[in-house]
């Protein structure tokens, strides 16, 4: 019998969905329980133009781990993203051995400057989250805990690839 794991593609709209997020919060201060529900991963965005959504990161990220879980009860993979990095920086975010320091001690698995509105470090930092997400996943119950997994033996292959279309 052959298990077979699924690909994951991630493909968003960049300003639509990390300036949804990050206006979120900003405008409520932290986000309710529904917004995390079974959540596997997650990022938080400020703004290098305005220090002062900087200064809320660590607000957030302490909401994230209160609110959500693996089921392992761990916490979940975040990652932390510097956007507008295309613009003047506002305080001294952009140090890159600071940024490391003040990730380790937070809990974040990384981070990176982002311009959602040029596309810069978007797609490597979703490959980023994902990867830990399923680095995650493989040491989480699965298989047999749940009914999304498909298992193919050696005959149904055979016989599938043996049908002929119309």
């Amino acid at each position: 019998m052959q298990t077979v794991q699924a690909t994951v593609d991630v493909t968003w709209r960049h300003n639509q969905s990390l300036g949804s997020l990050y206006n979120r919060q900003e405008r409520f201060g932290n986000m309710t329980r529904v917004y995390y529900k079974e959540a596997v991963g997650a990022f938080v965005v400020f703004d290098v133009t305005r220090g002062s959504t900087f200064e809320a990161v660590s607000k957030w990220k302490h909401d994230l781990d209160s609110k959500v879980k693996l089921p392992n009860g761990g916490a979940i993979p975040v990652v932390l993203l510097a956007n507008k990095c295309d613009q003047k920086k506002d305080g001294n975010e952009d140090n890159s051995s600071n940024m490391d320091q003040f990730c380790k001690e937070s809990g974040f698995i990384g981070w990176f400057e982002t311009s959602a509105k040029d596309n810069i470090n978007v797609e490597e930092a979703a490959r980023f989250l994902v990867e830990n997400i399923l680095i995650n996943d493989k040491g989480l119950p699965s298989e047999d805990s749940n009914g999304d997994t498909v298992k193919l033996d050696q005959e149904t292959v055979a016989a599938e690839s043996k049908s002929q279309c119309c």
